[in-house]
């Protein structure tokens, strides 16, 4: 069999395009070959002589406790936030003149509640020559005692959250 020049050119042709594009997926090839190589290198450094898996197996361990001193965490968290409703965050003070010839507002009614409004209204009445204290209960805001102006403003200012006043 012979061939023609002109084919043995378009032969010559096609393997240089060959040639050509097996050079450029060698050069693709070894481009990432060396990314490859570069991220191997920083995960080895990580691992700093130590099996890679094993110090990440040990870091699940670790994440395992975290996630357990969690759990532990919130659920103390609850019970906190339990017992703070219950404890004396709403206080209101009013002080004011009693009896009409004393004056410098020594009187006062404390209102010391829970986030419920339960707690009580302590109240000292000065008077020049005596001093009477007076400690009353308090549930939902209310009171089974008769109480005086004074006494239901302190309990209105402690649910409202006002700390002091005076009349």
């Amino acid at each position: 069999m012979h061939l023609s020049l002109q084919t043995v050119q378009w032969i010559a042709i096609g393997a240089a395009a060959g040639a050509l594009v097996a050079l450029l997926v060698g050069v693709a090839v070894a481009l990432r070959l060396r990314r490859l190589r570069r991220a191997y290198s920083q995960v080895a450094q990580v691992a700093e002589g130590g099996d890679l898996l094993a110090q990440l197996s040990g870091q699940r361990a670790e994440l395992a406790e975290l996630h357990a001193h969690v759990d532990t965490v919130a659920a103390d968290l609850s019970a906190v936030r339990r017992d703070l409703g219950d404890a004396v965050r709403h206080v209101a003070v009013v002080r004011y003149d009693a009896f009409s010839d004393m004056g410098g507002r020594m009187s006062f009614s404390a209102a010391l509640l829970d986030d419920a409004g339960d707690g009580l209204v302590l109240t000292s009445i000065n008077g020049r020559s005596e001093t009477r204290s007076y400690a009353k209960g308090v549930k939902a805001g209310v009171s089974d005692s008769q109480l005086s102006p004074e006494e239901t403003q302190a309990i209105g200012f402690a649910l409202r959250g006002t700390s002091l006043a005076t009349s």
